[in-house]
């Protein structure tokens, strides 16, 4: 029997999950492309040198990035707890989230070592998004998720793009008046 109610710790919780994951990748994503890009370059020749170039993120513009994106989560997280966990752009973003953190563990097992994010994937991102789905659907708010998961997929390289190309842009604004 559903008992209806979510609590907030389903909807707020995706955006705390999310701070937990970026404050991680914020530590670790500015020079880890530069460390790391002589080891991968030996693993994976045939990448084009401009690819491993664009994964080499300032401090700047990681910290830029990972701002819109919060921005993006709290909106969902916002939506979430104003229709109880029933919001499509909530549920699209907590099915997102939890795909994400999938593929940071891909990347760290395709890459064979650490990765920014991967830490806190297996940890905090893949636990909560699971939690938080069982108890959508014990509050008969979700179905399978599905669709939102398909949704959440689709949409969530479309707003990773953005937030970086918004970012890009701006940071380099930022370096070009500093200069």
């Amino acid at each position: 029997m559903a008992d209806s109610v979510v609590p907030k710790s389903v909807t707020w919780g995706l955006f705390a999950a999310w701070l937990a994951n970026d404050l991680e990748e914020l530590i670790t994503m500015p020079g880890w492309a530069r460390r790391t890009r002589p080891r991968l370059e030996k693993r994976f020749p045939a990448v084009p040198g401009r690819v491993w170039d664009r994964l080499d993120v300032s401090r700047g513009h990681a910290a830029v990035a990972i701002g819109l994106m919060g921005g993006v989560v709290a909106h969902a997280a916002r939506a979430g707890a104003r229709s109880g966990g029933r919001d499509g752009f909530y549920q699209a973003a907590l099915a997102g989230f939890g795909w994400h953190g999938v593929v940071h563990v891909a990347q760290a097992a395709l890459v064979r070592g650490y990765t920014p994010g991967v830490a806190t994937s297996p940890t905090v991102v893949i636990p909560f998004s699971l939690w938080a789905w069982r108890r959508l659907r014990k509050a008969g708010v979700a179905g399978d998720g599905r669709t939102r998961s398909l949704g959440g997929i689709a949409l969530f390289p479309v707003v990773l793009a953005g937030v970086h190309g918004v970012a890009a842009i701006l940071s380099a604004r930022r370096a070009t008046i500093g200069a």
